[in-house]
Formats: structure tokens, C-alpha cells, sequence
């Protein structure tokens, strides 16, 4: 086999946002789609002609589509662990998209699963080394334009809350904890980590009344890093959109401010005025050029070459388990120290 020729992939869950994924690896370049499962058989049918792929009608069929090098899940939360250990069973490399998993038994079977096989796993957050803006945050910091990082207030919200119905899995409080801060906030988790490095204990209170669900539609959390670094993480699933993280520096912050969804982010800077009066936003610069298939590459490089993957299922993990761990602080009222 070519180490340079496209990778050939089988999907599960193609309508959604598994449409976007299907997008992403056309445009990528690096993956051919051979294969197409879901649930959905409209959807699955509209697929399997836009990518001239085979129509599976069940994950087991797709599994043993001849020729197959990998696996895209683009399934709901619920059903990642289960496709992944199979995936991995039949060994077969995987790229999922986040939340990695529901729970934190599922969590811990994954992880050991990765230590058996070996097997490349990419997970469907963000690559931040190859996101511009990320990449511009990180490099302030390192460098010290910021001075000392004092805190940061994050927050991450929508109106998603309000189209769960009764029965899907967005609103199984066992395969949706947190509520938005499964859906989104494991993505602020993701961030934040690769700006300061693990997260030792999480402290959050929850409010669950606001919907019909029995999932949190508010969390407030509290975020204690093994370096000393404190700061705020807030999710809400019943308001209007808001994705916005501040990062507070003696020397100067920065505001990243997604203004609103596919709308192109906002990143401003702000520097201390040596008089300590009016302090000014102006905007930040970007260092580098983003790429949308950051993640993909990556994948891709991990399959064909061995690189090590970024995001692994280790990141996904440290995500999830900050979740799980503000779950259980709602729940008891106590801070809950993050473990894998």
C-alpha cells in the first residue's frame, strides 16, 4: 500500500453533522469514503451516492467491507464506546467524534482497549496546534506577552436544549451528563488544556429544572489546574448562542469571542495601561493560517506513518473525565479531583 494514497474509510452516521465530517474529509484529501452506514436510510442512501460508496445496512456489515483501512464514527455520544471496542476488535484504526463517551465506565474500557490493540484512535475535537487562533492564544502565553496568567471565564452556550425530545439521547441524564457541558463544554475542557496543562479537580453546581429532560441546563464550574491556575467554565443549553473565553494576564488579556455559529471567531487583545486608566481592546493578529482538517491529518498521519495522534483518546478521555467529575460535584456538593 502507497503511504501516500488516500485512506479508505467506512462511515457511520452520515446525515447531521456527519454530513459536515463527510465534507471535511473530501476536502482534506486524504480519505476515501468506501463504505456508509446509518440509521437513517434516506440518509444513508444519499451518501452512498454522493460518495459512490457501499450502502451498509447494519456496523457489522460495514466493519467488513473488503479493503477497509479505517473507521469515522459520527454517531450520537450513546453509541461511540460500543462502535469503537468493535472497531478496534476487528483492527481497524478509528476516528470518532467527540464527546468520546457517555460514562465513565465506558471511558475506562476504552482506555483499556487502546492498550490492547495499539490502534490509532483521533478524536473529532479540535487540533489545536493547526486551529490560528488557539495557536496565536498559546503562543502569547508561552512567549509571557500575558505576564502571569491570573484566571479565565469561559463560556459556551445555545439554545440546543429546546430540541430534545422525549426519547433521544440528549436528554438520558446517564448518556448526557452535564448536559451542555457534554455537548459543548468537553470542547472547553479540550481548549483549556491545551493552553495550561491537566486538570486536577473541578467544583460545579447544576441547575436541572428549565427543560422537560432530566439533563443539566446550567452548569457552573470551577476549574482547579495542577499548576495553581483557577478559573470558570459556564454552560447553558437554553439560551441564546454564546461561545466566549477571556484570559486574564498581569501584563494583558485576550478575548477570544466566537461571535456566532460558523460566523468566524473575534480575537481581541487588551494591554495594561502603565497609568492604570482607559485600557483599550485592539485586535489581535492571527500567527498562522487555520485548517479545518487539522484533526484529520493528524488521523491520517497516525494510521500511514505511526505519528503520534493529536487529539488521541487520551485527550478525549482528560475531557470527558473533567465532565463526569463536575457531574458528581453537582451531585454531592464536594470538589471532585479528576481521574481516568
Amino acid at each position: 500500500m502507497n503511504d501516500s494514497a488516500p485512506l479508505r474509510v467506512a462511515q457511520a452516521g452520515v446525515g447531521g453533522y456527519g454530513g459536515v465530517r463527510r465534507h471535511l474529509l473530501r476536502q482534506s484529501g486524504l480519505f476515501n469514503i468506501i463504505a456508509v452506514h446509518d440509521w437513517n436510510s434516506s440518509h444513508q442512501a444519499l451518501a452512498a451516492r454522493e460518495e459512490s460508496a457501499q450502502a451498509c445496512d447494519t456496523y457489522e456489515e460495514l466493519l467488513a467491507v473488503d479493503g477497509l483501512e479505517a473507521v469515522v464514527i459520527s454517531t450520537g455520544a450513546k453509541f461511540h464506546a460500543g462502535q469503537i471496542l468493535a472497531a478496534l476488535h476487528a483492527g481497524l484504526p478509528v476516528f470518532v467524534e467527540k464527546p468520546l463517551c457517555s460514562t465513565r465506565e465506558e471511558m475506562k474500557t476504552l482506555l483499556a482497549a487502546q492498550e490492547k490493540y495499539g490502534l490509532p484512535v483521533g478524536l473529532g475535537h479540535d487540533d489545536h496546534e493547526s486551529d490560528a487562533v488557539s495557536r496565536t492564544i498559546k503562543n502569547l502565553i508561552e512567549r509571557g506577552e500575558l505576564g502571569t496568567i491570573v484566571a479565565f471565564e469561559q463560556t459556551v452556550a445555545h439554545s440546543g436544549g429546546f430540541l430534545i425530545n422525549p426519547g433521544d439521547w440528549r436528554g438520558d441524564a446517564e448518556k448526557n451528563p452535564g448536559g451542555m457541558l457534554f455537548q459543548c463544554g468537553v470542547h472547553a475542557f479540550h481548549e483549556l488544556m491545551f493552553y495550561f496543562g491537566p486538570i486536577a479537580e473541578v467544583s460545579a453546581v447544576m441547575r436541572y429544572d428549565l427543560h422537560t429532560t432530566a439533563t443539566a441546563d446550567v452548569a457552573l464550574c470551577q476549574i482547579f489546574f495542577e499548576s495553581g491556575l483557577i478559573g470558570s467554565l459556564s454552560a447553558y443549553h437554553v439560551t441564546p448562542y454564546r461561545h466566549f473565553l477571556a484570559i486574564y494576564g498581569t501584563r494583558s488579556s485576550v478575548y477570544r469571542d466566537d461571535r456566532a455559529y460558523h460566523a468566524g471567531v473575534n480575537l481581541l487583545r487588551q494591554n495594561l495601561d502603565e497609568n492604570r486608566g482607559f485600557e483599550p481592546q485592539v485586535e489581535q493578529p492571527l500567527e498562522s493560517a487555520h485548517d479545518a482538517c487539522g484533526n484529520l491529518r493528524a488521523f491520517y498521519r497516525a494510521v500511514r506513518a505511526g505519528v503520534p495522534q493529536y487529539p488521541s483518546l487520551l485527550d478525549g478521555a482528560r475531557a470527558v473525565a473533567s465532565v463526569f467529575a463536575a457531574e458528581e460535584s453537582a451531585r454531592s456538593g464536594q470538589r471532585v479531583p479528576v481521574t481516568l
